[in-house]
């Protein structure tokens, strides 16, 4: 009996052992259960209020995602599609307002011609300037006014209205009503402002439309290509002169000016200058059609517009494949980054060295690249590479510049163009930019301290080969480079309005170099100067000046960022929540401190 009760004993001890064991596992697990309660309650509560910033950037960037569609495609037909649309605006572009520069000596001939003078009759120098230099007045109007609308409607909308306006006033211009010099030239430097305006919108619009539309793997090379169309239209307009003159020289002979002053300029010839400004027309015409099929920009769609579903349906059109479109757009409208206004202290702190750099670079490569290129048949002339104008009539004084500037084109400015479109997604933006700009002033100097040798007759080809050099340089540097790199670093809600900026600053440096190189390269002696011109500073010290324009250049060259390789939301920041991101990525990036 003693062992059985031992037994019960001990066996009810190990139950009560079993049974407190059992309850204390019961308290554990309630007070585990507990405490993962109120972790989760925590971590809810920490999601919904501490971590509530890092949520909507995650938002953010998952509503971005639609955008990476475009940054990932390959190399399709649209890009191709979308280069020729845009780069026949700048072919009309260059071809409308290098064209001008053919036909200013016909022009003086024309109208300007005074009996018994020993030299062919020219454009006075106010005439001059204001032909030369009235379409850059109204392109640098057109670059601000339709960068600024191009933000505010829509790129597509803007699109049509500067192609029809280059379309009416090319056409227009070469109607230029009258015979009287006064009306004729008046009529003439009214339309061709209207056409600068159009052409001035063009830069924006174009650069900023195959940005956002192009991938960020080889987004330099496919906007390079749209402005090298501009190559293309130079020398276009060069090669229509010459088979324009060939054809009214062949039909209408006429002696040279010395041996008959108004025999040498034939009636028919007024109808070369007309046919040849008016044909401008025609690319922009033929391309009308194909812009205002383009749908509008994702990113403006998405960005600027808020509205994702028709960003989704508009690339699943362009890419050929299907997109689905995110429901929830809050994020990216409420993001911090998305909310600072144009010139805002926002906006300047992150932005404002950038602005600074595209506008003052652009700035001075225009000063150097529209005085050579528009005055280039004067500086040929300089040297005997056209001969004396006396020498020749009218309609082959048209033939020999025309056949100079084609030589220059074809020779150093297309492919100075083509190259950057080969390289700049391999060297990045600023190599070639810096790059340009060096050799630009090294063959300035070149060109300019050793200037009376060149002038000897046995080194003209000499003088030719290093001035088409100068040109290469600037194709294959910063006259691609600045339009590149305004299209790529700002916000979508401000990229073709800084773009406009940057541009309009660029005709700015134009307009310095179309009237201020007509009186400084004058001759410092008062007798060789062109008729109506006071003495200048002459040839030699004007390539002095723009060398050192293009030494400066390369200094404010330093304040533009690279952006080869990365998307147009990372580059400006447009997927930071704070902005510290942004400033992180844009000291990385940066080539040099600033």
């Amino acid at each position: 009996m003693e062992l059985l009760r031992r037994r019960i004993s001990k066996r009810q001890r190990i139950e009560y052992l079993l049974s407190s064991f059992r309850e204390a596992s019961n308290r554990n697990k309630t007070k585990r259960q507990a405490i993962l309660f109120d972790y989760r309650e925590n971590d809810k509560g920490n999601r919904e209020r501490g971590n509530e910033k890092g949520s909507s950037l995650a938002m953010a960037k998952e509503q971005l995602q639609v955008l990476n569609a475009l940054d990932v495609a390959k190399t399709q037909w649209y890009h191709f599609t979308a280069i020729i649309i845009a780069g026949m605006g700048f072919f009309t572009d260059a071809y409308d307002l290098f064209c001008i520069s053919l036909v200013t000596k016909l022009l003086g001939r024309i109208y300007y011609h005074v009996d018994g003078a020993a030299k062919p009759g020219t454009l006075p120098p106010n005439v001059s300037a204001a032909v030369n230099g009235v379409a850059f007045c109204g392109t640098l109007a057109g670059q601000l006014f339709f960068g600024w609308l191009g933000d505010k409607m829509g790129r597509k909308k803007v699109y049509g209205m500067t192609l029809m306006l280059m379309v009416i006033c090319s056409i227009a211009s070469g109607l230029s009503f009258g015979h009287d010099p006064k009306g004729v030239m008046a009529t003439l430097c009214f339309f061709r402002f209207w056409l600068g305006f159009g052409i001035g919108g063009d830069y924006p619009l174009s650069a900023t439309i195959m940005s956002e539309y192009a991938n960020k793997k080889t987004r330099g090379a496919f906007i390079a290509a749209v402005f090298a169309m501009q190559g293309f239209g130079i020398l276009a307009g060069g090669i229509f002169a010459i088979i324009i003159s060939s054809s009214f020289g062949a039909r209408f002979d006429a002696p040279a000016y010395e041996v008959d002053p108004v025999g040498s300029t034939v009636p028919q010839a007024d109808f070369v200058w007309r046919i040849i400004v008016m044909v401008g027309a025609l690319p922009a015409a033929l391309t009308y059609y194909w812009r205002m099929k383009m749908p509008e920009t994702a990113r403006y769609t998405a960005l600027v517009a808020k509205n994702m579903k028709q960003a989704a349906s508009d690339m699943s059109k362009v890419l050929n494949m299907e997109i689905e479109a995110e429901q929830k757009v809050e994020a990216v409208q409420d993001k911090q980054a998305n909310v600072f206004g144009l010139f805002s202290k926002e906006f300047l702190s992150r932005h404002g060295l950038h602005l600074l750099g595209t506008t003052t670079t652009w700035f001075l490569l225009d000063i150097a690249f529209y005085s050579q290129n528009l005055f280039q048949k004067d500086i040929f002339s300089a040297i005997g590479w056209i001969p004396p104008a006396k020498t020749m009539n009218a309609i082959d004084e048209v033939f020999r510049i025309a056949r100079a500037q084609t030589l220059i084109a074809l020779c150093s400015t297309v492919p100075g163009y083509w190259f950057t479109v080969a390289f700049i997604d391999k060297i990045g933006r600023f190599a070639i930019q810096m790059m340009g700009f060096f050799f630009m002033t090294v063959f300035m100097f070149a060109l300019a301290i050793p200037y009376d040798h060149w002038t000897h007759k046995e080194n003209r080809i000499g003088f030719v080969v290093m001035y088409s050099l100068t040109f290469f340089f600037a194709n294959f540097g910063p006259n691609a480079t600045t339009f590149v790199v305004p299209a790529e670093i700002f916000p979508a809600r401000f990229r073709s309005t800084c773009h406009g900026i940057s541009a309009a600053s660029g005709k700015l440096g134009a307009m310095v170099g179309a009237f201020g190189f007509l009186y400084l390269a004058q001759n410092k002696d008062k007798s060789k100067t062109d008729a109506g011109y006071p003495p200048g500073i002459g040839v030699k010290n004007s390539l002095i000046v723009l060398g050192v324009v293009n030494f400066l250049g390369m200094l404010f060259t330093l304040l533009v960022p690279e952006s080869k390789g990365r998307s147009l939301e990372e580059i400006s920041g447009e997927n930071d929540d704070e902005g510290a991101e942004m400033e992180q990525s844009s000291a990385h990036n940066r080539t040099v401190p600033v």
